[in-house]
């Protein structure tokens, strides 16, 4: 290492000597000017002590930190290949970005993938292929209770607020929708002008922080909810229980990232951080939570009305089914969100190791929906890595009727992945709110990028599903899609999965359903059955008697690290406080 630094500085040094040299006898004032700076840069860094590189290894120590910054680009530009990169790799992201653009996004030479990989899935194709369909399939989103049913597209624009993006974000995204006749779903941020710009088909997403129809005190707000339902571009209604991401987690909106028109969006003070807790205060059990779906049908006049949530324990999805089947309410569509969906900002524990991913997920509630009898009145959506014809596909052949997107249709829209949607710093405008940065983002052009990904892609999976001899979703079965589970062996997921037969729940229930199906409650929701050899717990903590300082995420290179409160904790993570009870 220190015959490195050295050969480094030498370099250095008779580099400077040149350049020196070529300038005249000038120039070496420009040299001992240099040296002044760096020696009092030198001085400087032995004398911190915030980084104990820099003590040892003064001005040369600065490499590091400089190596660090660009490391993400130097991986993602010149070291990864095409298949590793993540969250979406190279072909991926170069597949997007084709479609987006109407190029070609053909491939020559062949797959780079490990077709032999043990996890590696394929669709089957037919000998006799079908001619593809010219018309784009539409779902009908409408249960036995709703007046006002919608088509849908088989892929849509999941759920990002006003605020995580920028308003040209929106307004472009708004806008391919429109173009392209899919539905635009807002994100809980609330109901933004920018919504409404172009005119798009909105699933208004209401969130734990009611935003956009919550009162002085954040509580849900059935006057303003009813008056921005009858909204003609609204076309349905979505209550958000979690987030694959972040499941039982909320969210934080700084009071310094609030801007005047957020604020008006939200419904929420200037000045206050904006606070999205954890759970809802308007119901707190699965039947509920039925009630609540019914009474937001109602002030909607009809509209369709579900909810999205990233999948936990069994038999929560169970309690639910029991809470539609004991009030005879169900809601017109439930979206799936996989633990592998995307956010602005989230603990990396929450994204790396909490909630189920989408398969397991999506397939859970299928069966639970199919074993009570439940699966003809609701529809189901997929969301959390949704990018392709073939994810498409393959989402339909595991139980969903329907799909969202949201970081696909962010780099329809000039997104690169660089990662920095919570830093207000995003390179290309996307996910931001700084003036300078959005303005990149030219609303005309990258409306037509989000139309044209859209089209081809949903025009692909119309093509896959041609190649596998079928012409509509319906015609699609779970032998259609298989996975290796080791070197020799490839199964179909009809045989790799247990697949319910409908209303199997209610007659007679598996031996690996039973137990979560005995325990499952329409007015509780977790599991609280006592286990065979329970394990020892600490006692309950006293309450705190000093108010915690809030813990949130900071640059701490800028700034004097010191302990935080011995009880800090984060806003996001607290329950909502229960609702005062309403009337009608």
């Amino acid at each position: 290492m220190v015959r490195f630094l050295i050969l480094a500085l030498l370099s250095v040094l008779g580099f400077i000597t040149i350049v020196a040299a070529a300038l005249g006898p000038g120039g070496w004032w420009v040299i001992a000017v240099l040296v002044v700076l760096l020696l009092a840069l030198g001085i400087h860094d032995v004398v911190q002590t915030k980084h104990a590189i820099l003590r040892n290894f003064p001005v040369l120590g600065r490499m590091r930190f400089l190596l660090e910054s660009i490391r993400p680009e130097i991986q993602q530009y010149f070291i990864e290949r095409n298949t590793d990169g993540r969250p979406f790799d190279r072909d991926t992201r170069s597949l997007v970005y084709a479609r987006a653009k109407g190029a070609d996004s053909h491939k020559a030479f062949g797959t780079e993938r490990d077709v032999n990989e043990v996890g590696y899935e394929y669709l089957l194709h037919s000998t006799a292929p079908v001619e593809v369909s010219k018309d784009q399939h539409r779902v009908r989103i409408g249960g036995p209770d709703c007046t006002q049913p919608y088509d849908m597209s088989l892929m849509n624009i999941s759920s990002m607020s006003f605020g995580s993006l920028s308003k040209n974000a929106v307004l472009a995204m708004n806008k391919g929708a429109a173009m392209g006749g899919f539905v635009h779903e807002t994100g809980e941020g609330g109901l933004a002008p920018y919504h409404l710009e172009h005119g798009a088909d909105l699933f208004w997403e209401i969130g734990s922080g009611y935003f956009g129809c919550r009162d002085a005190q954040g509580n849900f707000d059935p006057e303003i909810f009813a008056l921005k339902a009858s909204n003609e571009h609204v076309k349905g209604i979505t209550i958000k229980l979690s987030q694959g991401a972040k499941p039982g987690l909320g969210g934080v909106l700084p009071a310094a990232k609030i801007t005047a028109e957020i604020a008006a969006t939200r419904g929420v003070p200037m000045g206050v951080d904006c606070i999205s807790p954890a759970s809802h205060s308007s119901f707190s059990t699965p039947r509920e939570l039925m009630e609540f779906v019914a009474r937001l049908r109602k002030l909607a006049d009809g509209k369709p009305v579900g909810f999205k949530f990233c999948v936990g324990s069994r038999t929560d999805v169970l309690a639910m089914c029991k809470a539609m089947l004991e009030t005879g309410t169900t809601p017109d569509f439930i979206t799936i969100d996989g633990s592998e969906g995307g956010t602005g900002a989230a603990p990396l524990e929450y994204e790396d190791h909490v909630g189920t991913p989408l398969t397991e997920g999506l397939m859970l509630v299928h069966n639970a929906l199919v074993g009570t009898g439940l699966r003809s009145r609701i529809r189901l959506g997929a969301a959390g890595k949704v990018a392709t014809g073939s994810d498409v596909v393959k989402r339909l052949i595991q139980g969903a009727d329907f799909t969202f997107s949201a970081r696909a249709m962010m780099m329809a829209t000039g997104c690169i992945q660089a990662q920095k949607c919570h830093t207000n710093e995003c390179p290309v405008g996307v996910a931001t709110q700084d003036p300078r940065l959005m303005r990149a983002l030219d609303v005309t052009d990258k409306g037509n990028r989000v139309y044209n990904y859209h089209k081809l892609t949903v025009q692909e999976a119309a093509q896959l599903m041609a190649s596998m001899g079928v012409a509509t979703p319906s015609q699609l079965n779970t032998r259609m899609l298989r996975r290796r589970v080791d070197h020799l062996t490839t199964r179909s997921y009809a045989g790799l999965h247990n697949w319910l037969e409908p209303g199997e729940l209610l007659r007679e229930p598996p031996r690996g359903w039973a137990p979560d199906w005995l325990e499952a409650d329409a007015d509780t929701f977790g599991e609280h059955a006592p286990m065979p050899w329970p394990t020892p717990r600490e006692p309950v903590p006293a309450e705190m008697t000093v108010a915690p300082k809030r813990v949130e995420p900071k640059d701490s290179t800028h700034r004097t690290v010191e302990p935080v409160h011995p009880n800090a904790e984060r806003p996001e993570g607290r329950p909502a406080p229960k609702a005062m009870p309403h009337g009608g």
